[in-house]
């Protein structure tokens, strides 16, 4: 008995059809017929069923294919478990990330790609809670999400890969540029400039107003902190932004939010539970030395 005889047999058994079959595992289709008749002969039954206008499975067909499933199955686990021995990973990677970071991920991903071809890669960008539920649920394996310094997603694992203040910056012929800090209330006085909702530094801001009673007053939202800090240069208002940003621009000046200071932070989130594929395993690990 060799393992092409059972896999004909099954190929046959699910296409109902020689040719078909024969399609499938890129075989001349009398081939296919000579090798499964050599299964039939020795086990000493048909197990197909040739006489109707579709091939079936014959009583004894009907009981042997889980057997040949599973042999099949057996033998492709094997191969698997030795190919990733050998380096050789194969598989799916799902990468999830919010929108306004500094990490090379194209990066990462064309390095994993390049060492791990076999395997399929896919990113989308999303806010943080649906990423969470998203690794939580499988349909991702890992993120980078922005979350508060002391938050922890409830099953999720996190290696933190930035943690800094929030700061307020404006222009430097703005009325605040002679000052070294602001409460957290006086910002309610002025149009602010921030990363749209659901995002991590604008929950952190709403968070920081919700809870003293107030709500922010947002005069322009953008995508990118270098849109928030272009805008805040020429005037337009007070840019929200992480403590990196505000202080690296020459033509701003920033202001450490104060009564109470902000503070946010991303990190690697993935599932602290559960199966991980060989292929997501691998990309872990070289997702954390590489962003970290």
């Amino acid at each position: 008995m060799e393992l092409r005889q059972l896999e004909y047999f099954v190929m046959v058994a699910e296409e109902g059809n020689f040719t078909r079959a024969a399609e499938r595992v890129h075989v001349a289709q009398p081939g296919v017929s000579a090798q499964i008749r050599r299964l039939e002969r020795e086990l000493g039954h048909e197990l197909l069923d040739r006489s109707g206008r579709a091939v079936r499975p014959t009583e004894v067909g009907e009981a042997v294919l889980p057997y040949a499933r599973a042999a099949l199955a057996a033998v492709a686990g094997a191969r698997l478990v030795a190919d990733e021995f050998r380096g050789l990973v194969r598989g799916r990677v799902a990468l999830g990330m919010v929108t306004s970071h500094n990490f090379d991920v194209p990066g990462l991903l064309a390095d994993f790609h390049d060492e791990y071809p076999g395997v399929e890669i896919t990113l989308v960008e999303d806010r943080s809670e649906q990423l969470t539920d998203g690794i939580r649920t499988g349909r991702l394996d890992a993120a980078i999400v922005s979350m508060a310094t002391d938050e922890r997603p409830s099953g999720l694992d996190v290696a933190v890969l930035t943690d800094q203040a929030i700061f307020a910056a404006v222009g430097r012929d703005d009325a605040w540029a002679a000052r070294a800090d602001v409460p957290l209330e006086e910002l309610r006085s002025r149009p602010l400039i921030s990363l749209p909702a659901g995002t991590g530094l604008r929950a952190r801001l709403d968070e920081a107003f919700a809870a003293k009673g107030l709500t922010a007053r947002i005069g322009f939202e953008a995508a990118h902190p270098t849109v928030l800090a272009d805008l805040a240069a020429r005037g337009l208002g007070v840019a929200i932004l992480p403590e990196s940003v505000a202080t690296a621009r020459p033509d701003l000046h920033p202001l450490p939010i104060t009564d109470p200071p902000l503070r946010g932070c991303l990190a690697l989130a993935w599932r602290a539970a559960g199966p991980v594929s060989p292929a997501a395993r691998v990309f872990l690990d070289r997702a954390r030395a590489a962003l970290g």
